[in-house]
C-alpha cells in the first residue's frame, strides 16, 4: 500500500516557488509583441529574449549542483527567487534589445537555480510519490502562470501599462520570504552527492532527456509564439492575442490535475502516449485553423495534451538516478534550457524566412519525435 501523501509547508513552499519561476517565464510570449514594437525588432531578434533567458538555464544546468552544494538548497531558493525579480526590474528598465537581453540572461541564470532545487526537494521528500508531487507542483505553476499573460492584456490596456506585470514579481517574492520565514527544505547528506556526482549518468537518463527537450520545445514554441501567431494570421488584436495565450496555460492546467491524479491508476507511460497523441490533435486544429475561435479551440487542447510532458518525463528521468536527486535534477535542467535557446530561435528564424504560419509545423515534427522515443523505450518506462 502507498504511503499517504502529505503537503508540508515545505512542499507547499516548492509548488509556489515553480509558480513564481513558470510566471517569470511564461511572460516573454506575452510581452514580446510589445517589446518587438517599442524597440522595432524583428522575428528573430525579438527571440533572442527567450534564448537569452535559455542560455542562462543551461549555465545554470552545469553549475547549479555545484553552488547548490556550497551554499544549500534554502539559500539557492532564495537567491533565484530574489535575483530573478531584481532581473526583471532591469528588464522592464532597459531602452535597447542589448539591455533587455542581457536583463533576459540574468533571469535565466539566477532563477534557474529553482529547476535544480524543485525536483530534489520533492523527490527527497516524497520518494515514491515524485511523480505526484511533481504534476501538483506543476498544476500550481500552471495556475499561477496563466495569470501572466491576462495581466499583460489587461494592464497593456491600462494607464499602469505591461511592464508592471514583470514589476509584481518583486512584491510576490518579498510575500514568499515573509509567509514562509524559517522553512526548512529537505536535502540529502552532502557526502552522499560529493560521491555520486563522479558517476556517469546512465544511458537511460538521456533517453528520457532527449525526449524532455523536445517535450519542453513544444510547450515554450506554443507560448512564445501564439501571441504573434494570432495577432499575424488570425488577424487578432494584439491586446486579445496576448491574452489567447492564457487557453493554452488553462489546457495546462486541467491536463497537468488530471495527470496528479491519474498516475496512481495508470503508469506514466501509459499517460505520456495518450498525451502526445491529444497535443498532435489539438495542435493541428491550431495550426489549420482560419477563424479566431477554432484556433483558441485547438491552442486549449495542444495545452491539454502537452500538460504531463514535462512533470511526467522530468519524474522518469530522475528516476534512473536515484539516491543523487540534485544531480539529476540540475542536468535535466539542461533539457529545458536547450530546448528554449533553440527552438523559440529557430522557429523565429523559420518565420523571417517562411512566415510564421509554415514555420510552426516544426511543432509536429517535435511531437512526433516525443511518440517515438516513447514507443523505443516503452519496456524502460512501463518498469520506472
Amino acid at each position: 500500500m502507498p504511503h499517504t501523501f502529505t503537503r508540508s509547508r515545505a512542499t507547499w513552499l516548492i509548488y509556489l516557488l515553480l509558480g513564481f519561476y513558470a510566471y517569470c517565464l511564461n511572460i516573454f510570449g506575452p510581452i514580446t509583441p510589445f517589446l518587438k514594437n517599442e524597440l522595432d525588432l524583428s522575428y528573430t531578434v525579438s527571440s533572442f529574449h527567450f534564448s537569452a533567458f535559455a542560455l542562462g538555464m543551461i549555465a545554470a544546468g552545469l553549475i547549479g549542483h555545484a553552488v547548490i552544494q556550497r551554499i544549500g538548497r534554502w539559500w539557492a531558493a532564495w537567491v533565484a527567487v530574489f535575483g530573478m525579480s531584481l532581473s526583471a526590474g532591469l528588464l522592464i528598465s532597459g531602452q535597447t534589445p542589448v539591455l533587455t537581453i542581457s536583463a533576459s540572461f540574468l533571469m535565466g541564470l539566477i532563477g534557474s537555480l529553482l529547476l535544480s532545487v524543485v525536483p530534489s526537494v520533492l523527490a527527497d521528500e516524497h520518494g515514491a510519490q515524485t511523480a505526484k508531487a511533481l504534476s501538483e507542483a506543476n498544476v500550481i505553476a500552471s495556475l499561477i502562470s496563466s495569470a501572466a499573460p491576462v495581466l499583460v492584456g489587461w494592464l497593456a490596456a491600462s494607464s499602469l501599462g505591461w511592464r508592471t506585470a514583470l514589476l509584481l514579481t518583486l512584491a510576490a517574492a518579498l510575500i514568499l520570504r515573509l509567509a514562509f520565514n524559517g522553512v526548512q527544505l529537505a536535502s540529502a547528506e552532502v557526502t552522499e552527492h560529493v560521491t555520486q556526482s563522479k558517476q556517469r549518468l546512465p544511458r537511460r537518463f538521456w533517453v528520457y532527456w532527449l525526449a524532455l527537450m523536445f517535450g519542453v520545445s513544444v510547450e515554450f514554441c506554443m507560448i512564445f509564439w501564439s501571441a504573434d501567431y494570432f495577432e499575424t494570421i488570425l488577424g487578432m488584436p494584439k491586446a486579445d492575442a496576448a491574452q489567447a495565450v492564457s487557453l493554452f496555460l488553462g489546457g495546462m492546467i486541467v491536463g497537468r490535475f488530471l495527470a496528479s491524479r491519474l498516475v496512481q491508476r495508470f503508469s506514466v507511460h501509459q499517460i505520456l502516449t495518450v498525451s502526445v497523441l491529444v497535443a498532435a490533435v489539438g495542435f493541428l486544429l491550431y495550426w489549420t485553423a482560419t477563424a479566431p475561435l477554432v484556433g483558441m479551440i485547438g491552442l486549449a487542447l495542444t495545452g491539454l495534451g502537452t500538460a504531463a510532458l514535462y512533470p511526467l518525463l522530468l519524474t522518469l528521468t530522475i528516476a534512473t538516478v536515484p539516491g543523487n536527486t540534485a544531480r539529476a535534477s540540475a542536468r535535466a535542467s539542461l533539457a529545458s534550457g536547450v530546448a528554449i535557446f533553440a527552438l523559440p530561435l529557430l522557429l523565429g528564424r523559420l518565420a523571417d524566412a517562411l512566415g510564421i504560419h509554415l514555420a510552426y509545423g516544426i511543432i509536429l515534427l517535435l511531437l512526433i519525435a516525443v511518440f517515438a522515443i516513447l514507443q523505443g523505450s516503452g519496456r524502460l518506462a512501463q518498469s520506472a
